[in-house]
């Protein structure tokens, strides 16, 4: 054995005797985001000391958990240190999956490994790999945002990653089909990256029996996963992870020996792919996760701004309401006072975390999701020196990052029926302003996803699909058909990719921070509250109808040339076949009234009905109306109706 390896056989770093004897790397480790070694998530280990003079590839990993990526990392660093089977040693510089902690598996760091001065050995390189866990597990796509904010920061600082030389794809061999899991942990990761990536991305095929993986490679063909291609089929790289089981006979020794060779051919095959492929430079990829946050600032804010607009709607008809109610006394006196609902923005604490926000457009230009800027000037939403998020497109000096955020509240102003009809008028105008301001956002976010779609190797991914639906729904409402036609195009190929590759994503309420906490809290609240207590309480929901089948999506199983059999059509009929609206009322004794909403519900329609479901409903003294925070049921004039009717019941669901 050579002696730069025999350095690093010392009794205190021994993890096993073996054979192979196990040993840990010593690695000296460095906190890239400044943090200490117990909340830092950006982290580089070295192993060696770096040479000028000799060329550094970097590779970049990305794998569900239990698909060998450790084994895999550790298995690169032996081959690069020049390790033999007849060594009977086995180095390691990162503990397997399985046998980690659980708190240590489920941590969103992101974690460099260098490995230096063993150039030469077996490859001309010293090496760098870039470790991503957390990809897809069950902590869901806020947690891969994380991962992804922490690498463009890898890309982005000082000391960090300016290039990549290959992105490998770590999946077992004898995967026959990709399931949503891994169809979605491929498609994100490929989404960051710009089109000129996609030849240096290649898949990694683990627990191999040296054989070709026909399984495997159908798999990724079928979920059109874009990586590099060799006479169209997928690049891929075959190794075993069986190199460091304990060899207890010739039997296992056998094993363990074939294992190691199979691993072997595929290092060499891989690290002479490395040695061919000039590496690209990240300039590209960080473009494109910072163009992807501004497109999720971009709606976050919208759907801010629409909700203003609705609220001013609610607020415009129940002041009409206040008018009409009082006429004849307004004829009377021109003195007469009503009651004005009035729109203003106040600032609001939120739980964890920071945002960015606009002191001129009282806005939330980044919010959820501005996580590691500590100053408006380095937050994504900001380019060229101005906000790409609020509604002003203001300087970056008139923004904050503090711990609140802005939200819309509705006060009562006493006022005279001329101050009420002057700012009726002027009402209307902001409307009419906000409306416009309205088509201008989709507009704005519409060509955050055609620029996604010029410059990203995968827009189709899953980032742009959550804020499809939305873009669409407004996009119908101000009549774009040909925005909703190319937006529609992009979510059946996704859609498509994901059906290709399993089922489609499970759709879920969308929840930021501040509801999970509200969540939370209501449920701590009424932990002990007993089967009696939830008795006297009543709910209401609204609900649209199909009066002719079915208004979603509906798949089905067929074969090629079968479209046309009863069993695969759906019957439909001219222009839809039209829907009703329903509102109805329930508690544990029953249901109570089912109205049936011609108009858009109002505040006024909505307290009608509410008391003669009471009554149906027997409730007893004491009983509880839960409702959510919907505008109509915030509205000044439904709180007084609760207060008089039932005081003390003025509770929100969260």
């Amino acid at each position: 054995m050579a002696s730069d390896l025999q350095k690093y056989i010392q009794d205190h770093s021994k993890i096993s005797s073996g054979p192979p004897a196990r040993y840990r790397l010593p690695l000296h480790r460095l906190n890239l985001d400044k943090k200490d070694d117990e909340t830092s998530e950006l982290r580089k280990f070295t192993l060696g000391e770096q040479s000028s003079r000799h060329q550094n590839k970097t590779v970049l990993l990305v794998g569900a958990t239990g698909s060998g990526k450790s084994t895999l990392i550790n298995a690169l660093v032996n081959f690069v240190m020049g390790v033999k089977f007849k060594y009977e040693v086995w180095f390691e510089i990162i503990e397997d999956e399985k046998n980690r902690p659980q708190t240590e598996s489920q941590t969103t760091a992101v974690s460099v490994y260098e490995v230096f001065g063993f150039e030469g050995k077996t490859v001309p390189y010293s090496l760098t790999i870039i470790d991503t866990p957390g990809y897809g597990d069950t902590r869901g796509i806020e947690n891969d945002d994380i991962v992804t904010k922490l690498l463009q920061d890898l890309f982005s600082i000082s000391g960090g990653v300016e290039t990549i030389d290959a992105v490998g794809l770590v999946l077992k061999a004898t995967e026959n089909r990709l399931d949503e899991r891994m169809a979605y942990i491929f498609n994100s990761v490929t989404s960051m990256f710009g089109r000129d990536m996609e030849q240096n991305i290649v898949a990694l095929m683990t627990h191999s029996d040296g054989t070709e993986p026909t399984d495997a490679l159908q798999a990724l063909d079928e979920a059109k996963i874009k990586c590099a291609r060799d006479k169209n089929e997928p690049v891929y790289f075959l190794f075993n992870n069986c190199q460091k089981k304990k060899i207890e006979n010739k039997k296992t020794e056998r094993a363990s020996k074939f294992a190691f060779e199979t691993s072997e051919d595929g290092m060499k095959d891989f690290t002479e792919f490395l040695e061919q492929r000039p590496p690209q430079s990240l300039k590209t990829t960080v473009e494109v996760i910072k163009e992807r946050i501004r497109l999720t600032a971009c709606i976050q804010n919208l759907e801010e701004r629409v909700l203003t607009i609705e609220i001013k709607q609610i607020v415009m008809n129940e002041n009409k309401d206040e008018l009409t109610k009082y006429e004849e006394e307004i004829k009377k006196s021109k003195d007469f006072t009503v009651n004005d609902n009035e729109v203003y923005r106040d600032t609001e604490k939120i739980e964890s975390g920071r945002a960015t926000t606009c002191n001129n457009c009282k806005e939330n230009c980044h919010y959820p999701g501005c996580t590691w800027a500590w100053d408006p000037s380095w937050c994504e939403v900001m380019k060229d020196g101005r906000c790409t998020s609020c509604s002003g497109k203001c300087p970056v000096k008139d923004h904050v990052k503090e711990n609140w955020i802005y939200v819309d509240k509705i006060r009562t102003v006493p006022t005279t029926y001329k101050e009420m009809k002057d700012k009726y008028k002027n009402l209307e105008k902001e409307m009419a302003k906000l409306k416009q301001q309205k088509k201008q956002d989709l507009d704005k976010a519409f060509q955050h996803i055609e620029k996604l779609d010029q410059i990203s190797l995968n827009v189709d991914s899953v980032f742009t699909y959550v804020h499809l639906e939305f873009l669409m729904e407004k996009m119908k409402e101000i009549g774009d058909t040909e925005k909703v036609q190319k937006l529609e195009k992009i979510k059946d190929q996704i859609e498509e990719k994901n059906k290709a590759a399993a089922r489609n994503p499970r759709r879920v309420p969308l929840l930021k921070p501040v509801h999970v906490q509200a969540r939370l809290k209501f449920a701590t609240e009424h932990m002990d509250d007993t089967a009696e207590d939830w008795e006297n309480v009543m709910w209401s929901d609204q609900t649209k109808v199909e009066l002719f089948g079915i208004n979603s999506t509906r798949r089905v199983w067929r074969k090629k040339n079968a479209e046309l059999h009863p069993k695969n059509t759906r019957p439909t009929v001219k222009h839809g076949g039209g829907n009703i609206v329903l509102w109805g009322w329930f508690s544990a004794k029953g249901t109570g009234r089912l109205i049936r909403v011609k108009e858009r519900m109002n505040g006024a329609m909505y307290r009608e009905n509410l008391l003669p479901s009471v009554r149906a409903l027997k409730m007893k003294r004491g009983w509880v109306f839960q409702h959510d925070k919907d505008p109509k049921h915030t509205a000044r004039a439904t709180k007084d109706w609760l207060r008089k009717n039932r005081p003390g019941n003025e509770g929100l669901a969260p």
